[in-house]
């Protein structure tokens, strides 16, 4: 009992992979960088950048329509 094996990684880097991957990927079909859904892994951050999401104007809607 002092260290985590390769299977305790693995599952934390599949659970970050699980969260991580669609929210960056709605994070860019909003308009934003998809590096703003590393910030969903950090407890407290988290819950505030979803409510902060929730109200902000969206890039995407501001730009007008591409042709």
């Amino acid at each position: 009992m002092g260290s985590l094996s390769i299977w305790h990684w693995l599952t934390v880097a599949f659970y970050l992979a699980l969260l991580v991957l669609p929210v960056a990927k709605i994070l860019s079909k909003a308009g934003f960088s998809g590096w703003w859904s590393l910030l969903s892994i950090i407890p407290i951050v988290n819950v505030i950048c979803l409510w902060l999401f929730a109200f902000i104007r969206w890039p995407i809607t501001a730009a007008p329509p591409q042709r």
